[in-house]
């Protein structure tokens, strides 16, 4: 039962990971931006359909490198002709267009992959199992696990240990300041908007030998992604994480003692947290941006 007990943990971390990745990129882009991005569910779609375009040609591990290097390079480029327009007016407007990408994303994925899901295998590689004792454990999800590790790992050390984090962290902060010092938000916050999506795109990648790649994939992982956001904290880096981590434990021990509630267990873990911390665990007020 112990063993059993522990899968279920493991597992819950990996679908934990994907909701991290997911989830540091939405905040990261309101932080700087003020925007709600509705469209993060299409980048993370994005990814898992380029991976499995790519991989034809460079293999699993080549498009795992490229496919969010191009979902960054799209999302730059839609953040530079269309949503920096919307930075200066009304909130709602900012909502719209990227509901209206999201819906735009969606079928153009139809059009050019059809509406049909496509198989993406796991890589001989990272076939098979660890195990230890009766203790057993897909060699994949360790590997989704290590890989979410890492881009956390190198998102804080971007935000945090350079002087493009400062920016960053300043430019949430006090903007009118940055901006005093002679130092423009607007390329800054392009940079951060492809960081962001880009690291949606890798999260697509390594999901979708798991969970498949089909057209509504990013749609229906969306929901979880703003629970997540708001449990942690809007702007809340380490909060976005624990919140990734206690949402991933909870659903896996929910399959566990009764599956048809796991879905459940993630919005009533999230109403537990607003009512004690209405902000979220490490949520702080952030300005918006007028750049």
């Amino acid at each position: 039962m112990l063993f059993i007990v522990i899968e279920q943990i493991l597992n819950g971390l990996v679908v934990g990971a994907y909701y991290i990745l997911l989830a540091l990129g939405l905040s990261l882009v309101f932080s700087l931006g003020g925007v709600v991005n509705l469209a993060h569910g299409a980048f993370y779609a994005l990814g898992a359909y380029l991976a499995v375009t790519l991989a034809n040609a460079a293999g699993f591990y080549g498009a795992l490198v490229a496919a969010p290097v191009a979902v960054a390079a799209v999302g730059m480029a839609i953040e530079v002709l269309f949503l920096r327009r919307l930075y200066q007016e009304d909130a709602i407007l900012g909502l719209l267009f990227t509901f209206g990408l999201a819906l735009t994303a969606e079928q153009v994925i139809r059009l050019i992959w059809g509406a049909t899901g496509l198989p993406f295998w796991i890589p001989p590689s990272l076939g098979g199992v660890l195990k230890v004792g009766d203790f057993l454990f897909s060699n994949y999800r360790l590997a989704v696990l290590g890989v979410a590790m890492a881009a956390i790992a190198c998102t804080w050390l971007l935000l945090y240990k350079t002087s493009f984090g400062m920016v960053v962290r300043a430019g949430t902060s006090d903007p009118e300041m940055v901006r005093a010092l002679g130092i423009r938000l607007r390329p800054v916050l392009t940079i951060i908007f492809g960081l962001g999506v880009g690291i949606a795109g890798l999260a697509g990648v390594m999901s979708a030998p798991l969970a498949g790649v089909q057209p509504a994939m990013g749609t229906e992982i969306l929901t979880a992604t703003f629970v997540i956001v708001v449990i942690g904290g809007l702007g809340s880096f380490w909060g976005v994480v624990l919140a990734g981590i206690l949402t991933g434990i909870v659903k896996g021990l929910t399959v566990l003692v009764y599956p048809p509630a796991a879905e459940a267990a993630m919005y009533a873990l999230m109403v537990l947290v607003l009512l004690v911390r209405p902000r979220g665990l490490f949520g702080e007020r952030m300005d918006r941006l007028e750049a």
